[in-house]
């Protein structure tokens, strides 16, 4: 039943009557009446109402006043009501005009809630009354009462909230329960709290817990106090800083004086140190004098020294000197990177050009090749080599424009764009920028990040490149900017034209073999804590990792895996299984586990409608498969594989080439009434699209058509027109890679490639046998394995001793 919990252990179960009554009960919301006090609150809730529309006829006038647990419910239960009310008389009874009524309540005693019948119009509540007779209290108790008195003058002296009426019944309770349940009447004290001691029976105790709580409502009023002063005085010391500035500059406006504070004058004194061109310390001091006018404490002040200090930071005479030393140079670049001469011969020809010329501008250079042969590192010792600071930023997935060009600084939270946060981080003028994966920039309604770069990378404007944020020109003509890139396709033409693009191809076996030996196993051992006499890895174990364990155009993998045999090195020694390690070829497979690649080859004998064409992905080069028959049917061409349209149109080309020349091919001329033909690209799963299998896609349909195989160990690469031209195709040193890595042993390519054939690798050159077609006539000789057809009796094809694979 209501009201049981909250009967405290200390009652003198005599002060509970044995009676119970029923009176109309109203719930308070956030108000507690207590014995012996007048209260005056307003009432609005219709069943409220209802009880005191049927309480003020009655000659007693009774109400049963229940305080709810939570004042946003608006139609409490039983379950809503705290266990403990106040029977109370009430005195007066006003209507509003709103509906609303004004009354006014005396508490008569403690009343505890036994039910409640909410049947009616208004609730009814059952309770007993709960009479406390006080005696006249003792030393101790009085001693309690006055200090609560006390107490209750300090709260009313600092707060001002109770009256001296209040103050002045307060002083004339004596016994401590009276005392108690005035002061609580009075104090601003939270309803539950209220609650609380209107629930303590013993007058004593109720008492004590007064105390308790008017002890913290003094403490939370000082502390209230504390903080309003604080306040007052920041805010009147702001105004007097405001008003005392305003006095002095209206004086100094009067005298015609141009003085100025320290903040001012340190500010003019940075800009007039650093020697910068009229211009720029033109638009810094007119910012410095918008800062002088600004009130003490504005947003916009804020802003401008933010501004202030970012341009003053910004390295506008620092630089260093280029290593003019060509031989060490020279040195750094061997050191870090085992071929790319390209670059290497680039960057000495800059510095050789640089002694010469020192006003020169730096090169702006775009790095175009695989994953991992390189690219980022080679920019990192050019840096060192050239005696400049390196700074990096990674273009990838930007779409946001103002990442490169910064924001306007009349926005919240702008800055200045990230390469003129770089050349800041840098800390000098001429820094080697790398701008890394400059192929993979966004572009979205956002903006085009790839055309904010325009401006950068040109040399004939970069010398004044201009900052949204900074909205002043910098010089980056001295800054040497390298980019990288996987490829060049998605590059815009405009961008790609402002830079002087060289090529890292893929690596030979035997170049990733030197790479592992000079580079990566040392670097590996140390990392793992070996050293050479504890780990010693033979070359063939490296070319057996390099074949069986990589299949990559650059060296990541393979210094995994050259990781992963340290690791496996340092288990067994640390364990003390072994003092040393050796591995060999034999031993590979037992150390890494089973070979993920295995050997690539190709038929050595050739067979029909089967041709080994060559192709070129951002990973190296391929060897890939073209299969077409003839089935007998109605000219249905059928391309299989997931290739692209230009692939398509590709095949589409060599039909109408054999068409055309049917009869001299040996061809039934009506083959394409009669036959089906099926051309397919093994590994369908992968997207394939380029021209460079034009040539392949014609020898294998022929070779369908004809009956006639294909030879055994030839690949062929190249553009097929509809007259049966060959044209120029790119990556042939990847290709060729390939061929010679599938064992192939004749490779046929276009003779406009022939000028390519110097940029291969001479292992592979010497190892692969070319032959170059100007047309499709050309190549059928050495194609295929009968030479009866009519068109090769006259033919006869150029070979070219053994070169290597292409260059995109």
């Amino acid at each position: 039943m209501p009201g049981k919990e909250y009967m405290p252990e200390t009652a003198d179960s005599s002060m509970i009557s044995e009676d119970t009554y029923k009176r109309p009960l109203m719930a308070l919301r956030g108000i507690t009446v207590f014995p012996g006090m007048v209260l005056t609150f307003d009432v609005e809730r219709v069943r409220s109402i209802a009880a005191l529309n049927a309480v003020w006829p009655t000659k007693k006038r009774e109400i049963l006043l229940v305080t709810q647990r939570d004042v946003m419910v608006d139609n409490p239960d039983a379950d809503d009501l705290y266990g403990v009310g106040t029977v109370a008389v009430l005195r007066q009874f006003a209507r509003m005009p709103d509906g609303s009524m004004s009354i006014m309540v005396e508490g008569l005693a403690r009343a505890e809630l036994l039910s409640v019948d909410e049947s009616g119009d208004f609730p009814v509540g059952e309770f007993r009354r709960v009479d406390i007779v006080e005696e006249d209290p003792g030393p101790e108790t009085e001693a309690l009462v006055r200090q609560a008195m006390d107490m209750l003058e300090m709260y009313a002296e600092l707060t001002g909230n109770i009256s001296p009426v209040g103050l002045a019944g307060a002083r004339s309770k004596r016994k401590p329960g009276e005392a108690a349940d005035h002061i609580m009447q009075e104090l601003a004290a939270y309803y539950q709290q209220k609650q609380t001691v209107l629930e303590t029976f013993d007058p004593v105790t109720r008492l004590r817990s007064v105390l308790q709580i008017l002890q913290h409502e003094l403490e939370v009023v000082r502390l209230q106090q504390d903080i309003g002063r604080k306040m007052r005085e920041e805010m009147s010391q702001s105004h007097r800083d405001h008003f005392l500035r305003e006095q002095l500059r209206i004086i100094r406006s009067e005298l015609g004086e141009t003085g100025e504070d320290n903040e001012d004058s340190e500010y003019r004194d940075r800009i007039q140190a650093l020697k910068l061109p009229e211009e720029i310390e033109k638009k810094l001091l007119k910012e410095v004098d918008k800062l002088s006018r600004q009130p003490f404490g504005s947003a916009e002040a804020s802003v401008i020294r933010t501004y202030l200090d970012t341009c003053l930071e910004l390295p506008w005479n620092e630089r260093t000197d280029d290593r003019i030393d060509l031989e060490k140079a020279r040195k750094i670049l061997e050191r870090d990177h085992y071929g790319l001469e390209k670059v290497k011969e680039r960057i000495i020809e800059y510095l050789s050009v640089k002694k010469l010329a020192p006003d020169i501008n730096a090169p702006i250079l775009c790095f175009v090749g695989p994953p991992g042969v390189g690219k980022t590192s080679i920019a990192i010792s050019i840096a060192e080599a050239t005696n400049r600071k390196l700074a990096r930023m990674s273009l990838g997935g930007i779409h946001d424009e103002a990442e490169i060009r910064g924001h306007r600084k009349t926005y919240v939270g702008s800055m200045p764009g990230r390469i003129m946060y770089a050349i800041n981080q840098a800390h000098s003028k001429n820094p080697l920028l790398l701008l890394d994966e400059i192929d993979k920039l966004g572009n979205d309604f956002r903006g085009d990040p790839a055309s904010a770069l325009l401006e950068a990378l040109d040399p004939e404007q970069n010398n004044s490149f201009r900052d949204h944020y900074l909205e002043v020109p910098f010089d980056l003509s001295e800054v040497m900017f390298i980019t990288t890139a996987n490829t060049t396709a998605t590059i815009p033409p405009a961008l790609l034209d402002r830079m002087e693009v060289i090529e890292l191809s893929s690596y030979t076996d035997e170049e990733k073999l030197h790479i592992a030996v000079k580079y990566l196993l040392p670097k590996q051992r140390k990392n793992h804590g070996l050293n050479g006499n504890q780990l010693r890895v033979t070359k063939d174990a490296i070319r057996e990792i390099i074949s069986g364990y990589t299949r990559e155009s650059g060296v990541r993998n393979l210094e995994r895996e050259l990781g992963a045999l340290c690791r496996k090195a340092a288990a067994r020694i640390a364990s003390g299984e072994c003092v040393s390690l050796r591995v060999n070829a034999s031993q590979v497979e037992k150390i890494l586990g089973t070979r993920k690649f295995k050997p690539e080859s190709v038929a050595a004998h050739g067979a029909v409608g089967i041709v080994n064409g060559l192709a070129w992905t951002a990973y190296g080069g391929e060897v890939l498969e073209v299969e077409a028959i003839a089935l007998a049917g109605s000219g249905k061409l059928e391309l299989t594989g997931n290739l692209g349209d230009v692939m398509k149109e590709s095949a589409h080309a060599a039909l109408s080439y054999i068409r055309s020349r049917a009869s001299a091919l040996g061809i039934d001329p009506e083959f394409y009434k009669k036959n089906d033909i099926h051309l397919h690209f093994p590994e369908g799963a992968v997207p394939k699209d380029g021209p460079s299998a034009g040539i392949s896609i014609t020898t294998a349909l022929i070779s369908a058509l004809s009956g006639i195989p294909v030879r055994g160990g030839i690949a062929m690469t190249g553009e097929v027109t509809l007259t049966g031209r060959v044209l120029a195709i790119g990556g042939l040193k990847e290709k060729t890679m390939a061929a010679l890595r599938s064992g192939l042993h004749t490779v046929i390519i276009p003779a406009e490639n022939e000028h390519d054939l110097d940029e291969i690798d001479q292992t592979v050159r010497r190892s692969l046998h070319f032959i170059l077609a100007e047309n499709v006539d050309s190549i059928l000789t050495s194609a295929l394995e009968i030479n009866e057809l009519p068109i090769l009796k006259a033919q006869k094809t150029e070979a070219v001793p053994a070169p290597a694979p292409e260059t995109k």
